[in-house]
């Protein structure tokens, strides 16, 4: 080949380098969610954190965080809530103040606006500030759930005077349950020196992500609502309230095999998820050393995954118990399987299956199946949380306020001691750190780890939700 032809082709062979690279870009963006131009704030996401990727610029970030200044969960938002947000960019505390209390009076259930009400009365004097990272964007509901549980503390420690006479503020962060989302936050709040500690995040895979960020800034997180088992010693900094999957595989491993007398079970999860992966790992070690079985695994993400089809399969080979560890994303195929069950196996399920969904969709279908949860807001009479939530709410709470409640407990005893983020990290992990929370004694394992045993519970018909079918506690076991 001639040096002239050597050349065009190198040129042409760059090329085509080039636009492979482009059309790469464009390919992970567009599957990604990520994007590189502007957008409307409600659609606006990130870029992947900063190992050689695109971050995003700083405004295109602060739309996802709020201590005030802007609403971050629109839906139902009051008139009043609408202007005290404009009213504190104002810095006019007090018709933020006026404007919040007249939005709480029309919807108490709010938790967004509660938080912002504390700020409002801190106004610009010194305060702490700790950060939660929910996942508004794609679980509004789970992330209302956990705000409740953070605004119930601040609210209380705030009422009494704060921590060591300081108030505690609240900025409110929103990661979508996104791992590249949830890594950029991260970095802004480890960046920020005035938060102190974050409760987060919402999903296994998502706190897994940030983790390394506030591993390498010292930042304590603490999860509510993780609860895969590789998050157990990941780091120092990182803590959680939730007890692990190895718990909840354990307590239903039992509950198959000694109380429904059964062997043989069926799992269907979702394998792009840590915490369902976790759950499922967890529970097949747990049935084979009690001397079962596990006869077949279904992938609820798989694209060909059909309900009725699996169902038929797992029968045909022995299966008589379906466990079912979804994570939120694949619940949807979960509650298929449910109804296709048609209550023919008995049916098992991890938290993630606690939601107001599994009692509307599942209905008759669900009653009998057992679930592993955290805490149940009746399983514990003697505990004041109950009542001095459904008071402040005026509604019962969940699991995820209650573990919410108990991070931010958690982080406040912490503060109490030493209100630095070394500080915060040295209290937690002291051999005599404990504080009273929501689900009693909070105290963590070096892994740092809740050693705390979940509560089984089961679907029955009922009256206390509107869909005729309620969650109630097993006891006695």
């Amino acid at each position: 080949m001639s040096k002239k032809n050597e050349t065009a082709v190198l040129v042409l062979s760059l090329l085509i380098t080039i636009g492979l690279a482009g059309t790469g870009i464009w390919w992970l963006t567009s599957r990604s969610g990520i994007n590189l131009g502007g957008s409307s704030p409600q659609n606006q996401t990130f870029s992947k954190s900063p190992a050689g990727n695109f971050p995003q610029s700083e405004q295109a970030m602060g739309q996802r965080l709020s201590a005030g200044k802007k609403l971050l969960i629109p839906e139902k938002a009051t008139t009043n809530k609408q202007a005290a947000v404009q009213a504190i960019a104002s810095s006019n505390y007090g018709a933020a103040i006026s404007d919040l209390q007249a939005s709480l009076k029309t919807n108490s259930n709010d938790p967004e606006a509660l938080i912002y009400l504390n700020n409002a009365r801190t106004g610009d004097q010194k305060s702490y500030t700790i950060a939660a990272a929910v996942p508004i964007g794609t679980d509004v509901n789970a992330a209302l759930e956990i705000l409740r549980g953070v605004a119930q503390a601040q609210n209380e420690i705030n009422q009494n005077g704060g921590i060591n006479g300081t108030p505690l503020k609240v900025l409110i962060a929103n990661d979508d349950n996104n791992p590249e989302i949830a890594s950029q936050i991260a970095t802004a709040l480890a960046n920020n020196s005035e938060i102190l500690g974050v409760i987060g995040h919402f999903g296994s895979d998502t706190t897994l992500a940030a983790s390394k960020i506030y591993e390498q800034n010292q930042l304590v997180a603490i999860s509510p609502t993780s609860t895969s088992v590789q998050l157990s010693g990941v780091g120092i900094n990182i803590f959680r309230t939730v007890p692990s999957d190895r718990f909840a595989a354990n307590a239903l491993s039992r509950y198959m095999l000694t109380k429904l007398q059964k062997q043989k079970a069926v799992v269907f999860f979702n394998s792009a998820s840590s915490y369902s992966k976790s759950l499922k790992s967890e529970f097949t070690t747990a049935v084979y050393g009690d001397g079962g079985q596990i006869v077949s695994e279904f992938d609820l993400a798989n694209g060909n995954f059909n309900a009725t089809e699996s169902v038929k399969s797992a029968i045909s080979q022995g299966a008589e118990v379906i466990m079912l560890a979804p994570n939120s994303s694949t619940l949807d195929q979960a509650l298929q399987v449910v109804q296709v069950n048609a209550k023919r196996l008995p049916l098992l399920a991890g938290d993630s299956a606690y939601t107001a969904k599994t009692l509307q969709i599942g209905a008759a279908g669900a009653t009998g199946m057992v679930l592993a949860v955290p805490w149940h807001i009746l399983a514990d009479p003697q505990s004041n949380f109950p009542q001095t939530s459904k008071q402040l709410w005026n509604a019962e709470v969940s699991w995820r306020t209650a573990l919410a409640y108990d991070a931010a407990i958690a982080l406040i005893a912490s503060l109490e001691r030493n209100p630095t983020r070394t500080g915060i990290q040295k209290a937690l992990s002291a051999s005599d750190f404990s504080a009273t929370g929501a689900s009693g004694q909070i105290r963590f394992l070096p892994s740092g780890d809740r050693n705390r045993a979940v509560q089984l519970v089961i679907v029955k018909p009922g009256n206390r939700t509107t869909y005729g079918y309620d969650f109630v506690p097993i006891s006695g076991l």
